[in-house]
């Protein structure tokens, strides 16, 4: 970066900000276009909407959104820019290549961040120091080759303290109301939820349209190496991470191969299995839509799900409540479920600058301003005095149109905030700065909403609710899965080292196949059937890699243990 082009682009800023301010008496819209490329996007093209208001009105700008749909990566790295603000959903393979390359921004260059950056200087730190170590050059087994002495960014998901954890998003949740009505039976188990399962199919055949209900509903959306709710389950139920072709114990640092007899992923992929042949899985789990089967938990057509924000946080809203429905926390006795440790070192998703952006200064101060409080609860909760302020004592509430906006993400917001509804117009980034139960230094609680004060109802807001408080002898979801049995995947300065193009290769073969046939055998109407496509997936696998790309999975999770057994 050259200070001449820093000034140049200073300059421009400068020439933007007058001619914003002069002309006929009238207001002229005259932006800087920044191109943000996030791999984290699901929205593509000039973001519109309140955020974009936002982004107008503090920076001057106009943000070109663009998400990593297949080829975009390595169309931008030939064309030698990758984006102004690059955000990257993981400090492994592309991240690296795109440091060797030359496409990132040496953060300190001319004191870049702590000039444009001073919240994140003064705060950040920790997570600052372990971009430098997780950028740095290794060698094939992981070491750091020479200094690791240069900043490109931060991970996300940031807390000022690693003494505690993040909230639970693998939450079990349930429709309690239907629970409350069956007289509480025991769970200790997948058999004892199955069986529960099949019994609120009964009571509750038909959802608030008339339409079939089922206990789960899965959508391919997300699917990576494997089908993800599979091997999510196992996380779910184990506390094990995905990691590779398998999972990873986050506490002992075992790994289990996802096709071994009795892996964590086959016995999950036999339950789903036995779930849709009792009828219990929705039958459009393999070609819908993330989107699709939220409107149908948000219908209430379905009972159950491992995840808050495919269950009570979809479902739990004023007008359930009235009607006395809602999804609680029912984890099965045996069940251990994952939970993330708070760091100060923050995660693996990475907020970057393009080298050949014309804008740092800028680019830094809307990073920044991101990691501030108030920019970070806007990413989640809208605009400060229209949505959510603080009270006379320093804590968060929302605002009456806050509330409705929380409640319902269609509602339409001012045209001075830019028109478009609240969920067409937020932060379409979708990456954090701080995490969400990090403590907001100006008000003294998380950022997330459950836990403010304001936000908190005594006794309950339905008879239900009432009712999984008497249960759990609990008030929140988080104090009742602390009670249970838990793991903590601890944070360290571990990113995956890059493959040889040839396991790539093997790699996109092997992960090809284990979708397609954990698909088929979840489908599979006998469990006759569902072994011989088990074995047919095991097989193929094998014969396109599989062993070769475990065996480079284990290597990778001894190199993540050793770093994380120290602080466990």
């Amino acid at each position: 970066m050259k200070k001449m082009k820093r000034l140049v682009a200073l300059l421009l800023s400068v020439v933007m900000v007058c001619s914003m301010l002069t002309g006929c008496g009238s207001k002229k819209e005259d932006y800087i276009t920044l191109t943000v490329y996030s791999q984290l996007a699901n929205y593509s093209g000039e973001m519109q909407g309140w955020f974009a208001q936002i982004l107008k009105d503090k920076f001057g700008v106009v943000v070109n959104l663009i998400p990593d749909s297949e080829g975009v990566y390595d169309t931008r790295m030939e064309d030698g820019d990758l984006g102004d603000i690059v955000v990257f959903g993981s400090d492994d393979a592309k991240y690296q290549q795109a440091i060797q390359a030359g496409m990132l921004l040496d953060w300190e260059e001319d004191n870049l961040v702590q000039e444009y950056g001073p919240y994140i200087w003064e705060h950040m730190q920790d997570a600052l120091n372990k971009n430098k170590q997780v950028s740095a050059a290794k060698d094939a087994d992981g070491n750091i080759i020479g200094e690791a002495d240069t900043i490109y960014g931060f991970g996300h998901g940031v807390a000022s303290s690693s003494d505690s954890h993040d909230a639970f998003f693998y939450t079990w949740d349930i429709r309690w109301d239907l629970y409350q009505q069956l007289g509480h039976p025991e769970v200790k188990d997948l058999d004892d939820l199955m069986s529960v399962l099949k019994q609120m199919k009964e009571i509750c055949p038909t959802d608030d349209n008339g339409k079939p209900t089922y206990a789960m509903s899965l959508w391919p959306d997300w699917d990576g190496n494997y089908v993800m709710y599979v091997k999510a389950m196992a996380t779910a139920y184990y506390g094990y991470d995905e990691f590779g072709f398998g999972h990873y114990n986050v506490t002992n640092g075992e790994y289990y191969d996802a096709l071994a007899a009795d892996s964590p992923y086959l016995e999950m992929l036999a339950w789903f299995n036995e779930l849709y042949r009792e009828g219990l899985l929705d039958p459009d789990s393999m070609t819908q839509t993330y989107t699709d089967m939220i409107e149908k938990v948000q219908n209430g057509g379905v009972f159950f799900s491992i995840f808050n924000y495919a269950g009570s946080l979809a479902y739990n809203k004023s007008e359930h409540y009235s009607q006395n429905k809602i999804m609680e926390t029912l984890v099965p006795e045996e069940a251990c479920p994952i939970v993330g440790g708070l760091s100060t070192l923050g995660g693996n998703r990475v907020w970057t600058i393009g080298s050949k952006t014309q804008y740092p200064e800028l680019c830094m101060e809307i990073i920044n301003w991101l990691c501030t409080p108030e920019g970070r609860l806007t990413m989640d909760y809208g605009p400060k005095g229209l949505c959510w302020d603080y009270d006379e004592n320093g804590k968060t509430y929302f605002t009456e149109f806050g509330k409705q906006c929380d409640e319902d993400r269609n509602t339409m917001m001012p045209e001075e905030w830019g028109g478009a509804s609240f969920n067409d117009g937020a932060f379409q980034v979708n990456n954090q700065t701080w995490a969400a139960m990090d403590i907001n230094p100006e008000s003294g609680e998380p950022y997330d909403k459950q836990f403010w004060a304001s936000t908190q109802v005594p006794g309950g807001r339905c008879d239900a609710e009432a009712d999984w408080r008497a249960f759990t002898g609990c008030e929140t979801v988080n104090e009742c899965l602390e009670k249970g049995n838990y793991s903590v995947d601890v944070p360290t300065t571990y990113a995956e080292r890059e493959k040889t193009d040839a396991l790539k290769t093997k790699w996109e073969q092997v992960a090809t196949c284990l979708k397609d046939y954990s698909w088929r055998a979840i489908y599979a109407e006998t469990e006759e059937e569902f072994q011989k496509i088990v074995n047919e997936m095991r097989g193929k696998a094998m014969s396109y890699g599989y062993n070769e790309c475990v065996a480079w999975s284990r290597e990778e999770a001894a190199i993540k243990n050793a770093l994380q057994a120290p602080l466990r």
